[in-house]
């Protein structure tokens, strides 16, 4: 190696570059996102960086990716509105388009003030949902910004705050579970949620506490992007290992992480779809298998 090319080498790691490519983690909303509705109830800040979503009386409002994807690690940073958001839902999900849709969900349901933030997830295949679970989240995410990521590939869906594992959906098509596998769009909302979200619907949103304000970061998108050639052969690219989250170290939890599973069940766990026998008299097929991970 000559001179020059260690001084080039020399100069990159001074100026902490990634040699490999650019870090993508910081860049501008309209890179990979558009404003779908409420545009006068959506701010940009820092060059783009931030996006800020407002409710009042008049309006929510919503952003969603340029994209539909096929599989892939979505991230979002949030920081929800404060204080009194009681029936106030803020949304970050994965949504396909037409009829009987596919969808994964975080739903962060406000609360009264002093009352925790109930974070809800589901999972919908082929327009079946009613897998709701919820969880009591071990800090205040109102106060500052967390990461909420959801993996998706053809084996295993994962949601994680901080990159904590908090549910797990397993492709379990082979005992008849259906599994999600449409191209979906990436989602982003705040809107009126007081007849379900808070107290079963019976407590109502104070619109003298409005607007209420919901903050977005890191809106880089580790996806892969629905091609325009034939539906399967689209998939079958996008399951390929070519993508690190389509890697079989993807293809369940590790012991690290199962445990911290099992803690959220077991600690933070406030209503799970599988243990309500009121619904479901007969456990779902899929709930023992996405409870009890064995690697």
């Amino acid at each position: 190696m000559n001179f020059c090319r260690l001084r080039f080498l020399a100069v990159l790691l001074v100026f902490g570059v990634h040699v490999g490519g650019a870090d993508n983690g910081d860049v501008a909303f309209d890179t990979s996102y558009k404003i779908i509705w409420g545009n006068d109830h959506v701010s940009l800040l820092d060059q783009g960086r931030e996006a800020q979503l407002s409710l009042d009386i008049n309006s929510g409002a919503g952003f969603g990716s340029k994209l539909q994807y096929e599989s892939g690690f979505f991230n979002m940073r949030i920081k929800l509105a404060n204080k009194n958001t009681a029936g106030v839902v803020t949304a970050f999900y994965l949504a396909s388009s037409g009829n009987s849709q596919d969808e994964l969900d975080f739903e962060f349901l406000g609360n009264k003030e002093g009352k925790p933030i109930i974070l809800q997830t589901n999972v919908f295949a082929n327009g079946k949902g009613d897998r709701e679970q919820r969880v009591l989240l071990w800090f205040d995410p109102s106060a500052d910004f967390h990461t909420y990521k959801i993996l998706w590939n053809h084996r295993l869906i994962a949601f994680y705050v901080d990159g904590i594992p908090i549910r797990v959906f397993k492709n379990n098509t082979k005992i008849g579970v259906k599994y999600p596998t449409k191209a979906m769009e990436v989602h982003v909302s705040i809107f009126n949620g007081d007849d379900w979200a808070t107290d079963g619907g019976q407590t109502k949103i104070n619109w003298t506490s409005s607007p209420f304000t919901a903050r977005f970061q890191g809106f880089n998108v580790d996806g892969c992007p629905l091609s325009q050639v034939s539906s399967t052969n689209s998939r079958n690219n996008c399951y390929a290992s070519k993508y690190w989250w389509n890697k079989r170290k993807y293809w369940n939890l590790d012991r690290n992480q199962i445990k911290e599973y099992q803690n959220v069940r077991e600690k933070y766990m406030n209503y799970d779809y599988c243990t309500d026998k009121a619904r479901y008299p007969v456990t779902p097929p899929e709930c023992a298998s996405n409870q009890y991970i064995t690697i």
